[in-house]
This record gives structure tokens, sequence and C-alpha cells, in this order.
């Protein structure tokens, strides 16, 4: 065990996964300093994240936590109660109300949308751009294809999406020189929210929200009383709304970004990959492996003392999990920091596994599966502009995207 590492000045914000081999190298778990300045437990190696991620000691539940360790950002009741602070048998109860719609063959169904998504997008630049263009693909394929997806998915209206990638830009990487900006963004989502679920209950349309809101109804009761063994409460439906529309605009864009800069940089990989496009379900899980869209699971607080690696770490305090570091350990993946669409990259952990794997799992594969092909039928000339060194990424230690993706077609 190391102590007293402190995150916010080790780099780990411009080059985590040189800090995270450092640290992998260094000791299986080490005692550091969150970005709240409150004390954690950083957990590194492939094996010992692997069984921490299905250890059901390990809670997501904030009420096993102790005083003034690191808890994450903090949201009101009516968004907190979702699926990443819970434990069983809650967990269970709402993973099962929500999961039917996010299987793998009812994903598959929506393969043609997301194409038509793609395709108008990359309209949008030819038409713009001319026989030549450049534009920051981030901003103009990467962000509004998932929030495109996930707003139909749920039935949000067009007007408010922009919006909500504003909101949820703050709180992922919050400005240190606007402190207020993250709860002005909760505030905001709470309202947007509130409207939403009264506009669904009273005209309730073919989608994923207004399937829940019959779910929540069905019970008979009206205030935020703990639900039924199937059943939602009040806050526990806003909550989940939040919570799939905040993680599958989220992940998903930071995973197409990161995935077409890696083949960028990567040429010899992305002639392969356009010489065969078959093999892109599988080069998907070499892209979430080498640069995935999480560094950092869920915190995590131990209902009692638990041992990982050779560390005990008391009963409530913080257990931090590194995605990142994980898969990128040699000792589970040979030759690790190599982006190699060869290698076989199952197993990996960017999407969690165990009871509390990423729900939404199949269709970030799927939409960024889609958007890759898209982009290799259709813009053969795609090229980095400007050099890597420059790209800047979100200020956060939990998700790893790109803020530009400066490109020339």
């Amino acid at each position: 065990m190391s102590t007293d590492q402190d995150l916010l000045t080790d780099g780990l914000l411009t080059h985590p996964y040189a800090v995270y081999d450092r640290l992998r190298d260094t000791a299986p778990v080490h005692r550091v300093t969150g970005p709240d300045g409150s004390p954690a437990w950083l957990v590194t190696r492939y094996d010992d994240v692997r069984e921490a991620l299905a250890n059901p000691l390990l809670s997501l539940d904030k009420r096993h936590a102790l005083p003034g360790g690191y808890k994450g950002f903090a949201l009101p009741p009516a968004l907190d109660a979702n699926l990443l602070n819970m434990d069983p048998p809650d967990h269970t109860r709402i993973r099962r109300l929500v999961g039917r719609a996010f299987t793998t063959r009812r994903v598959e169904q929506l393969r043609a949308p997301i194409r038509r998504t793609a395709d108008h997008l990359l309209d949008a630049l030819g038409t713009s751009g001319g026989p030549h263009g450049s534009t920051d693909l981030i901003a103009a394929y990467a962000a509004p294809l998932p929030i495109t997806v996930i707003c139909d998915l749920l039935g949000v209206p067009d007007g408010h999406r922009r919006d909500f990638r504003a909101w949820t830009d703050v709180l992922v990487a919050p400005d240190p020189a606007r402190p207020q900006a993250a709860k002005e963004a909760v505030v905001a989502m709470l309202g947007f929210f509130t409207q939403l679920l009264a506009a669904k209950r009273k005209e309730p349309a073919d989608d994923l929200l207004s399937d829940l809101i019959a779910v929540r109804d069905e019970s008979g009761s009206t205030g935020n009383d703990r639900a039924g063994s199937d059943r939602l409460s009040e806050d526990e439906l806003m909550s989940l709304a939040f919570l799939i529309l905040f993680a599958g605009y989220e992940n998903t864009v930071q995973l197409i970004g990161t995935a077409v800069l890696a083949l960028l940089q990567h040429p010899d990989q992305l002639a392969a990959l356009r010489a065969d496009p078959s093999r892109l379900p599988a080069a998907v899980e070499e892209f979430v492996r080498y640069d995935g869209p999480a560094l950092l699971a869920i915190r995590r607080f131990p209902r009692e003392d638990v041992t990982i690696g050779d560390v005990t770490v008391p009963a409530g305090e913080t257990v931090l999990l590194s995605l990142a570091a994980a898969n990128r350990d040699p000792r589970r993946f040979p030759d690790a920091d190599r982006f190699d669409l060869g290698r076989d990259a199952t197993g990996h952990l960017a999407l969690g596994h165990g009871i509390h794997y990423c729900l939404g799992a199949p269709l970030a594969r799927l939409e960024t599966e889609i958007a890759l092909a898209a982009l290799l039928e259709r813009l053969p000339d795609l090229k980095l502009d400007g050099d890597p060194g420059d790209l800047r990424w979100r200020p956060s230690l939990r998700a790893r995207g790109l803020l530009a993706l400066p490109v020339t077609y």
C-alpha cells in the first residue's frame, strides 16, 4: 500500500494512463485524496478491481459511508434515488423494471434509426464543408448522435436537447471558476424532469418514459413513499429518467470520440478496419478497453472491513476502482498500452462487472459501431486536424472524454 497520492496534482487529468501505470506497479491499493479533498482508497490492478466490482460487501448506498470520506457529487433526493446509489433489493427491482428496454434484442431494433441519424449528421457536414471540409467531430457528430438516440428512446422533445447537453457537461467537468454552475445545472435539470414527467402523464406516448410512468402510477400512490416489489417511487422514477438520459448520452459521446481518435492515431488499424468493416463489433471491445469513457467506477463503501489486495479497508471508507488502470494491466492484457484491434479484448471492465454492469452497454456498443461504420463509409479521407498533443480533454477524474476533436475530410 502507498499513501498520500493526490489525484489532482499527480497528472491524472492530463496523462491518466501514465499515472495509473505507475500506481499499479507500485502497489495494488493506494490511499488517495479525492477531488474534494476527502480521503479514499484507490484500487488499480485488474484482478482486484474485477473482484471488488462484484463484491456484495462493497455498497453503492451512501448510507454505509462514514462522515468525511469522498462520496462523489451530491444531487437532490429526486435525482439521487438511482441505480448508482442502490444495492439489492431496490437495485434488483428497478433494474428489472427498466432492463427490458436495453436487451440486445430490443436495442438491435434501433439499428436503422441510429444509422439514419448518423447519415443525417454526415449529410450536414457535406453540405457545409463542400468537397473538402473541417469540423469539430465531437460537436458535429459524436455528441448529437447519442443525445438524439437516447432522447428519442425516452421521448424528450427536440427543443430541450441542447440544454441537457450543456447541463451534463457542467456536472461531469465542473468549472472551478464558476462554483455555482453545477448547482444551477442541477436545479435546471430538476425543473426539466418535473415538467417532462407532468407532460408525459398528461399526454403519454410510445416511449420509454411513458412506460415507466405507467408502471409508477399503476401503484395508485402519489407521494415519495417507498415503492413496492414491482413499483417505482416518485423519486425513483425521476432519478431513473435522469440516469438513463445522463449516462446514455455522456458515456457514448466520449466513447465515439476516443474511438475515432485511436483510429486516426493508428493508421494501420484504421486501414485494416476499412478493409474489413465486419470486424467493427469486435473492435468496439478494444476501443472501450484501450480508452473507455469511465476512468473510475462509481465509489463504493464497505459494509464491514474488507481486504483488497494486501490492504484492509475499514468499513464505511470510500473505495475507488480504477477501470482505466485495470484495463491497461499487463497481467491481464499483454502489451496493454498497445492499441490492437486484433487482440481479444473480452473481459475488459470498461462497462463494469457483476450486478452493476452497465445497463446501457448494448446500446453504447451499437451506437459506437454504427457511428464508426458511417464514418468509414462516407469520409474516406478523415484525418486529425492538428497536433494530438494540442487536444483538450475534459477536466474530470471520473469521465474520459475529448472537449473537441478537430478533423479534416
